[in-house]
């Protein structure tokens, strides 16, 4: 009997996922080494470097910290409130601009 599980034996993942995992990161990597290469300016650059990372994060803890293979209810623990959070800073931005407008063109400066 296994330590961490209740009774089962514990699934070893195959090493060729890992392998794949690495792979995949090691390209995500060079693309994002790519962008500045070829010298990408403004919102394209940005919007790319930010997709890059934010899919070689969730790569890392898909399979490297195993979220791939937890409980429903740990994965929305954890990616829950980052959304969240990603929400609501959504929501400050487009009320940041509305003011910002209103304010411009209230005071005749718009």
């Amino acid at each position: 009997m296994s330590a961490g599980t209740a009774g089962g034996p514990e699934q070893a993942h195959p090493i060729r996922l890992y392998l794949l995992v690495w792979g995949w990161l090691f390209v995500l990597s060079g693309c994002s080494y790519l962008v500045d290469y070829f010298h990408l300016q403004g919102s394209l650059r940005w919007f790319l470097i930010l997709l890059f990372m934010i899919v070689k994060a969730g790569l890392i803890v898909a399979v490297f910290m195993h979220m791939a293979w937890e409980r429903l209810a740990l994965v929305y623990a954890i990616l829950v409130p980052p959304a969240a959070l990603l929400v609501f800073v959504a929501i400050m931005t487009f009320e940041a601009s509305y003011t910002l407008l209103n304010r411009l063109a209230f005071a005749g400066l718009g």
